[in-house]
Parts: C-alpha cells; sequence; structure tokens
C-alpha cells in the first residue's frame, strides 16, 4: 500500500495551540471483522496489533489525572479487544462519558451476541459508521453483506432504547451515525443528509437514531492509496483547500482531544497516528506522560491532510465543525 505522507508534510496549513484537554481517544488495536476501502488505519481481521492489560490500566489513573470529561473508543472494531467492557466499566465508575466507534456488523459476529446490551448497560455512547442507507453503496465501501448485518445492529440498539430521543427513559442512550463519501468529494450538507437519513433508515427499515456525522475522507492510509492509483491525490487535495474555512481552526477537535494508540504513543490525532506524526513536545509523547503533566498550550503537529479537518463545514469525530464555530 502506497503512503502518502511525504506528499503531505511539505505545508503552509496554519500553526495551532492545544487548549484543555477534554477528550482522550484511545485506539485499542487494528483488529477489525471488517476491512472497509475508507478505512484510515487500514484494520482488518489479520491485524494483531492490540493494546496491552499493562496499558489499558493506566487509562482511568489518566481520566482521573487529567479531569477528562471522554474516553474515546476506537480501532479496528475496539469490542474485539479482550478488555474492552474492563475499561468501559472502569471508566463509567468514574463518571466519564464513553463513546464507542462501532461498526454495527460486530454486534451481529459470533462471540458479541452480548455486546449492544453491554453497550446500553453501561449508557456508552455509540458513534456507528453507515456510509450510506443503501444497500448497493454499503457493501461497494465495507464488503457483501455489511448492510444488512448493519441494518440487524441497528434493529438491535434500537430495541434497548438506543435512538429514541422521545422516550425520556432511554435519553441516556444516544446513537449517532457517520456518514463518509464513496469517493474524493466533500461531504454534502450535514443537516440535509441527516434528514434524508432518518426519512430513509425509518421510512424503509423503521430504524431511529440521533444525530447524523459527516466526516470528510482523508488522503491517507487506505483511501491515500486509492487516490494514488487512480490518479486522484493532487486533484482531492485541491479540493480540500480550496474549501479551506479559516473559521473551522477555533473547533478543530485536535485542540482538546489527544489521540493514544496500541502502544500508549500520543498524537494530535487519529490521522496523525497513522501517518505516525507525534506530538511536537517531546517531554510527554507516552500515555504515562499525561499522569504528571498537561499538554495545554502546546503547539499541535500539522500537515496538508488537517485542510480535511477545515475545509468546507469541517470534520472531526463529532461531524461539522461549522455551527460551532461560527
Amino acid at each position: 500500500m502506497k503512503s502518502t505522507i511525504e506528499l503531505l508534510e511539505d505545508t503552509d496549513f496554519p500553526t495551532i495551540k492545544r487548549r484543555k484537554l477534554k477528550v482522550l481517544q484511545v485506539n485499542m488495536g487494528y483488529l477489525c471483522n471488517m476491512s472497509c476501502v475508507h478505512c484510515h488505519v487500514a484494520a482488518s481481521p489479520y491485524r494483531t496489533e492490540m493494546m496491552s492489560r499493562e496499558l489499558v490500566d493506566l487509562i482511568p489513573q489518566v481520566l482521573q489525572a487529567q479531569n477528562i470529561d471522554t474516553l474515546d473508543l476506537t480501532g479496528g472494531a475496539p469490542e474485539m479487544h479482550e478488555d474492552f467492557k474492563h475499561l468501559v466499566k472502569a471508566a463509567r465508575a468514574l463518571g466519564v462519558k464513553v463513546i464507542d466507534r462501532c461498526n454495527l456488523t460486530i454486534l451481529m459476529e459470533e462471540g458479541y451476541e452480548d455486546m449492544a446490551q453491554f453497550l446500553a448497560d453501561n449508557e456508552v455512547e455509540v458513534v456507528a459508521s453507515l456510509p450510506c442507507y443503501s444497500l448497493e453503496n454499503v457493501d461497494k465501501q465495507r464488503g457483501k453483506g455489511a448492510f444488512d448485518d448493519s441494518i440487524l445492529g441497528l434493529h438491535k440498539l434500537n430495541a434497548l432504547g438506543y435512538g429514541k430521543s422521545d422516550n425520556k427513559a432511554d435519553s441516556n442512550l444516544t446513537l449517532n451515525l457517520v456518514y463518509n463519501p464513496q469517493g474524493a468529494t466533500l461531504p454534502p450538507n450535514q443537516q440535509q443528509l441527516e434528514a434524508d437519513y432518518k426519512h430513509e433508515l425509518k421510512a424503509h427499515f423503521d430504524i431511529e437514531f440521533n444525530q447524523l456525522f459527516a466526516l470528510t475522507n482523508m488522503p491517507i492510509q487506505r483511501f491515500g492509496a486509492v487516490l494514488l492509483a487512480k490518479n486522484e491525490f493532487h486533484p482531492y487535495m485541491d479540493l480540500l483547500k480550496a474549501n479551506y474555512v479559516a473559521a473551522n481552526l477555533t473547533e478543530v477537535m485536535c485542540r482538546s482531544t489527544i489521540s493514544v494508540n496500541w502502544l500508549g504513543e500520543l498524537f494530535d490525532c487519529d490521522f496523525n497516528q497513522q501517518l505516525k506524526i507525534p506530538v511536537p513536545n517531546k517531554s510527554r509523547r507516552h500515555l504515562r506522560d499525561l499522569l504528571m503533566q498537561n499538554p495545554a498550550g502546546d503547539d499541535i503537529a500539522i500537515a496538508d491532510h488537517c485542510y480535511g479537518c477545515t475545509a468546507g463545514q469541517g470534520s472531526s469525530c463529532g461531524g461539522i465543525l461549522e455551527e460551532s464555530a461560527i
């Protein structure tokens, strides 16, 4: 797989600094039950990189030391880590909000039949990838059968009360969906797309959810390699830069989020993690450093892919930035 890092390092992206740390985003490993074309971490069922129990046990200590509000668990499929449930329980015991970045199909896999119930019992917020509301588009991006299993996973979550915003008894069970474009384009208007998703999923499958997050595809890893193979890399970068919105700089996720890889190394975002661009401050480049040191005010490592977070409505792990930036 061709790397794009050498094409991204020389950048004119504005310098930015970190604010108070609110979110600890932890990549528990690259093992996944899927191998999606758009996956920026190149996860698959054949990956063996997984976080050690020693590092997993360090996470709650860091949450307390930095008074962090939210633990954001990702992968791969984070649920496939043998200590996933252990970590969720430890974080929830501290009163920390936990987000599970779920591919939905994992909920239908053998051995994970109880996962949806576990998530509900611990009031874990589910952020679920569903790149489209049509079978053809989803299976094209994620593999044959992915759409059907995703719908079954959503039904399972809905049955537990997820996404039922009108039901006060289940109001703590948040289900948000994630959209990624099929190719080298910017996401459409998030508000309109969310309305379309809600209408189509309700009308055809009786599925409900809270919000839709429209994410820009980053020109790295698998997607970056596809762009290079199709000679679309430079046109895509031109598109991102042409749609740069300076106001989005105030709300980019790296200002309040720090990313941790399966080895405990620190990065300013999940994308920098995959490009192996460490945080600039050499004195705090590992999870254990956050037990005693506060990263607020540190410089953030930048490269040309940062234009992906600031183009158009902006893009973050929580969807668009435009509304909060204005």
